[in-house]
């Protein structure tokens, strides 16, 4: 007996091909049956679409028809370990069947399978495995407590054959069967369904068998690449072997006794009489691949049959009579010089062509996920992580994650974090829209797909399964991808990911390894020479300079999870030297009276060290975090606070330290103010709109000025990056930004120039002022991180300083210079060094001449 699914499209399970219609009057009656044999057949006819349909829905719903046998097949050879069917024996056309109609409503079900279900032809095999793999759990639940039922052939499994010269495709499985009561009963009826029957026979038992019967409709997959379809089953309740067929679009379908016997012994074979545009199937590289894609990691061995063919000798092939010469016949005497010398033409041997069978396991990789992580070992962890990142085998991953998430949905899922960055990811080159999930979604072992987005953009790097028994599957693609189900998939996975890295940055360091004895240096006297320990890295670090990039992406993305990644941010700072810190490890070490984080962006470390900014923390013994990544100051602009504490970075004009005397601050301020009001004005009119503002700054130390950024405009490092994009031309506007440039009351440059400032009579200053003016803004741009505003005045104002301080009068050019004459003289030889002359070759050639069968070799040359 075979489950059914309880779904509307679950009807169906395959049956039997049976006899031809022009020979239904031959029909007896069922030998089981007290009806009297029909007098009259009455046939209904319905749209092709319809009896697909109800064929689909038919074969679909039985849970176990995956045992269906090849109607078309005959065994060769039958042994204790495997079945061996050969697809060469047609059953005849006289044979004896029972023609039975679909259902009306199934032409819908079909309609929906060919063109909304299934968008992909190659799922049909995944469709069909799953159904045998049904079958067999179902067999091998129900001999738990009726062993009897496995009879002789024990070994649960599948095989996958196809022939080329009869373009069919066969799948064989050694599962429940059905009997023909099952087939007349349940192929064709919407409202019955024997997996339902089944399930609440025994709901009220301890089994859990949840498991069986979930394909409902996979079998009518099938019709997307066969004309027909027939299948034999045979169940351990029936001695009858039993054969269903039909033919895609007709309405009817047709049940008979199986006229080869019983080739199964327990089980059921399909085969799919395939179309001409699925001949690719008859190929066991492409069966192969599809076999390890979908159903890799099913439970029950998978075979693949791969045929060759080659040429070997034939050993059959008959010798030459050999005649018997007389030793006195002198026509047929060879001399002993010519025998010898004569060469022996070997007769190339004939050839004849031999076809060899092989089958192939074609899913040797076990689903550990299914079992407690307590019997799971690393080793066995990290196994399956190679089989599951394939393009990363060779390396470990760094840390996993095995849970079982239960609530509203429940699925079983282990994740992996590469300890290297997978080459498909790197492959995006910085392009999010390349990138997608890695983790594969899974229902009951069987693949249904490797691009549902199962874990957000910025997590593909993580390799790993999802194994839900509550998905959906009778929609297509697309609308499982929508799916509120796949939403709270991706949710929770998202969420155990983050965990898992938490988890990962907060272990504590690994104990170093020992020394060996080997590697340790001696001196003279026999003592150890003690050599300087490298400082250990925590490996979160060293996997975090690799992946920064992918969770800084997170925090820009993820608004549900920014806090939580943010947690997994290290950076370094003025204070950490080499280490890397958390923003945790920076609120703990703030001083009472500091309000806000403090970062400057950039591009190398080295030049923040010394930026003109850094003076005053530096002065002050302030923490300033380095931002070093292109991506940096984008997160932070979504970031902006931690733990209360505002990220602010210190190259705005608006910084503000609290560490001093608020009235003082104020009143110095003032006293600024009023000396420098005349120069800030005319500097403010001299720039014109080459800056914002000027103002006295409060925090430069020796830097008599620099160039800062608005508080809600663009730093110098954002303007750079900008400035670098691919589409940025047309936006110079938009990139000039605002601009302030803070002057330095305390530094004697401006205590100079207040004393050179025209008068308002005056229309503009000397040359020399000018000159320094311009050089004093180029000189505070560069220190703020901006490129100076134009170079060819920039070029005029050095080549005029130049002249000052060298006190040249003039530009002009010096006449060109008069050179001397040389005559033309020769290297005089060395007699004394090595060397060849045109008299030694003649010597040469006497010596070759001289010498035996030289000639000979000259001549044939």
């Amino acid at each position: 007996m075979t489950l059914w699914s309880e779904s509307i499209f679950d009807i169906f399970k395959p049956g039997l091909p049976a006899c031809h219609p022009e020979d239904f009057h031959k029909i007896p009656p069922h030998p089981f049956s007290s009806q009297p044999k029909p007098k009259t057949l009455f046939i209904m006819r319905f749209h092709r679409l319809a009896f697909a349909s109800t064929a689909l829905l038919a074969v679909s719903a039985f849970q176990g028809f995956n045992n269906f046998a090849h109607a078309d097949e005959a065994p060769i050879t039958e042994s204790a370990e495997e079945i061996v069917i050969t697809p060469d024996e047609e059953i005849p056309s006289g044979t004896v069947g029972e023609s039975h109609k679909f259902q009306a409503e199934v032409s819908r079900i079909l309609d929906i399978v060919v063109n909304s279900l299934y968008q992909n032809k190659d799922v049909f095999l995944r469709e069909l495995i799953s159904n045998a793999s049904d079958a067999l759990d179902k067999i091998r639940f129900l001999s738990i407590t009726k062993p009897e039922l496995l009879g002789d052939t024990t070994d649960l499994e599948i095989r996958v054959s196809y022939n080329d010269d009869l373009r069919t495709l066969t799948i064989t499985d050694s599962g429940i069967g059905m009997t023909k009561e099952d087939l007349i009963n349940n192929l064709g009826t919407v409202a019955n369904s024997g997996t339902t029957k089944f399930m609440d026979a025994l709901q009220e038992g301890a089994a859990d068998i949840s498991q069986i019967g979930m394909f409902g409709v996979g079998f009518y997959a099938s019709f997307l690449v066969a004309e027909r379809v027939s299948v034999a089953t045979k169940h351990p309740h029936s001695d009858t072997q039993y054969v269903w067929s039909s033919n895609n679009g007709e309405d009817n379908y047709v049940i008979g006794d199986d006229p080869r016997g019983d080739t199964l012994g327990r089980g059921t074979e399909i085969t799919l009489h395939l179309k001409d545009d699925a001949e690719e199937y008859c190929d066991f590289r492409k069966l192969e691949q599809l076999v390890k894609h979908y159903s890799e990691f099913v439970t029950h061995p998978i075979f693949v049959r791969k045929t060759e063919s080659m040429e070997v000798p034939d050993e059959d092939e008959e010798e030459p009579d050999i005649v018997e010469k007389d030793d006195n016949d002198s026509e047929l005497d060879v001399s002993e010089e010519e025998d010898t010398d004569a060469e022996v033409e070997e007769k190339p041997p004939k050839m004849k062509t031999v076809t060899t069978h092989e089958w192939v396991k074609s899913n040797s990789d076990a689903a550990i996920w299914n079992r407690a992580k307590d019997d799971i070992t690393d080793d066995e962890y990290q196994d399956f992580y190679k089989v599951i990142a394939k393009e990363a085998l060779g390396t470990n991953a760094t840390t996993w994650s095995h849970f079982d998430a239960e609530g509203n949905i429940n699925f079983k899922s282990l994740v992996y974090v590469p300890s290297e960055i997978p080459p498909s990811f790197a492959a995006g080159s910085g392009n999010a829209q390349n990138l997608k999930s890695s983790v594969k979604l899974y229902v009951r072992k069987v693949l249904i797909s490797d691009d549902f987005e199962l874990l957000p953009k910025y997590m593909s790097f993580v390799q790993g399964v999802v194994d839900s028994d509550d998905l959906p599957l009778n929609v297509n693609r697309e609308t499982l991808q929508e799916s509120k189900i796949i939403s709270i998939i991706r949710k929770k996975v998202t969420r155990k990911v983050i965990d898992m890295l938490k988890k990962f940055a907060d272990s504590p360091m690994p104990e170093p390894e020992e020394t060996d004895e080997d590697d340790l240096d001696i001196d003279e006297e026999g003592n150890t020479i003690e050599s300087e320990k490298e400082e250990q890295v925590h490996p979160y670090i060293e996997w975090f300079q690799k992946f920064s990039p992918s969770i800084k992406m997170g925090v820009i993305e993820d608004e549900a999870n920014r806090k939580r990644l943010s947690k997994l941010i290290r950076v370094k700072t003025n204070k950490s030297g080499d280490k890397w810190v958390s923003f945790e490890d920076y609120v703990e070490g703030m001083k009472d009276w500091q309000q806000e984080i403090y970062f400057i962006a950039g591009q190398k470390q080295e030049e923040l060290e010394k930026s003109p900014f850094m003076e005053k923390f530096n002065e002050k013994d302030l923490e300033v975090i380095y931002f070093l990544e292109a991506s940096d100051e984008y997160m932070v602009t979504h970031l902006r606070e931690f733990d209360g504490k505002k990220l602010t970075t210190i190259t705005h004009d608006n910084i503000d330290l609290y560490d001093e005397d608020k009235d003082l601050k104020k009143r110095r301020a003032e006293a600024y103010d009023d000396k420098f009001q005349p120069l800030v004005k005319f500097m403010k009119k001299f720039y014109g709109r080459a800056i914002t503002k000027v103002k006295i700054s409060n925090r430069l130390g020796q830097s008599p000025a620099i160039v800062s950024s608005g508080e809600y405009g663009q730093s110098a490092n954002q303007e750079r990056i900008m400035r670098a994009q691919a589409f940025a031309h047309g936006q110079e506007s938009a990139l000039q930004g605002m601009k302030t440039l803070e002057i330095n009351p305390r530094h004697p440059f401006f205590e100079a120039l207040l004393d050179h400032i025209p008068s308002e009579d005056e229309e503009r200053p000397e040359l020399e002022i000018r000159d320094a003016l311009w050089s004093l803004l180029d000189t505070a741009l560069l220190n703020g991180g901006y490129p100076i505003n134009e170079g060819k005045s920039f070029n005029s104002r050095m080549m005029r300083a130049m002249k000052r301080n060298l006190g040249i009068d003039n530009f002009d050019l010096m006449p060109e210079i008069d050179p001397k004459v040389e005559e033309e003289t020769f290297p005089e030889m060395n007699e004394d060094a090595d060397g060849i002359n045109v008299e030694d070759f003649d010597e040469f050639k006497e010596d070759l001449l001289q010498q035996e069968g030289f000639e000979q070799f000259a001549d044939e040359l």
